[in-house]
């Protein structure tokens, strides 16, 4: 009788035994998932957090730009441009380049007067015109035109500029003007053109830039 109570016991032990092992691996079989994907999203999140420090790296202080503008003013190429700078040739950009610098900084109207429809030899600069600005001489640049005049669905974003004459009077706007040993007159950035009260080009924002 005891043998069979005791045989009755160790059955009902690992019933049990059993039941609570197979409990467990269920529990197993519902955390590890869980484990898994909260692990992925971690990682996700760190990749997001370092591509988005990589993409957005923290702009120079003040310090770190004059830094740099001196390491660059003492390379050949800033020496040359310093040359530049106090030649003849130079004095007469930078003069040039000052006399529109609030019309630039305030993105006004300046009124100008077309001078030729191509820039000089050598530029690479895009499409451009030259044209005067209260007597003196720019480069009016708009940039690289866009490959693809066979296709259907080309728009052309200088076309109306194409129309431009010799002696046409625009009106322009701006947002910069610069300057490089290898051209002889300041280059200023086309953003706005007017003929006759009508716009005829108007830069399109850079999606995600200005």
């Amino acid at each position: 009788m005891r043998t069979f109570e005791c045989a009755k016991v160790k059955q009902f032990f690992f019933v049990k035994l059993n039941a609570m092992m197979n409990t467990k691996k269920i529990i197993y079989a519902l955390i590890l998932p869980l484990v898994v994907v909260s692990g992925l999203l971690f990682a996700n999140r760190e990749t997001k957090n370092e591509t988005s420090k990589k993409s957005n790296p923290r702009p120079l202080s003040a310090a770190e730009r004059e830094a740099v503008l001196k390491k660059w003013e003492a390379s050949p190429d800033g020496i040359m441009h310093k040359k530049w700078e106090a030649s003849p040739a130079g004095k007469k950009v930078l003069a040039s380049a000052a006399k529109i610098k609030k019309s630039i900084r305030d993105t006004t109207n300046m009124e100008a007067v077309v001078t030729s429809l191509s820039l000089l030899p050598g530029s690479r600069l895009g499409f451009g015109v030259m044209v005067r600005i209260n007597g003196d001489d720019y480069i009016l640049a708009f940039g690289p035109e866009k490959s693809g005049k066979n296709d259907l669905n080309f728009n052309n974003e200088f076309e109306q500029l194409h129309s431009l004459k010799v002696t046409d009077k625009i009106m322009i706007r701006s947002h910069s003007v610069s300057y490089a040993p290898k051209y002889a007159y300041p280059i200023v950035t086309g953003d706005y053109v007017e003929r006759d009260g009508k716009i005829i080009y108007k830069r399109v924002p850079r999606q995600g830039g200005c």
